[in-house]
């Protein structure tokens, strides 16, 4: 059994509290590995299409208030 299949059945035998901690804790793990990811993409100029795109749209009048 590699790694991967040990978290998952240990997982599955967590009591339905710790399997919310887990969740909450896991949540929160991914959303700071994705807003690190964004930042270093936004460093490296890998997100500056996107930005230019976005901005255009708005000058043309092709966006609307959230």
């Amino acid at each position: 059994m590699d790694d991967l299949d040990d978290i998952k059945t240990r997982v599955e035998h967590l009591t339905p509290m710790q399997q919310a901690e887990f969740r909450a804790w896991f949540l929160e793990r991914d959303h700071r590995d994705w807003d690190a990811q964004i930042a270093s993409d936004l460093k490296a100029g890998k997100l500056n299409d996107l930005i230019a795109e976005a901005k255009a749209d708005r000058d043309v009048g092709r966006t609307r208030d959230l």
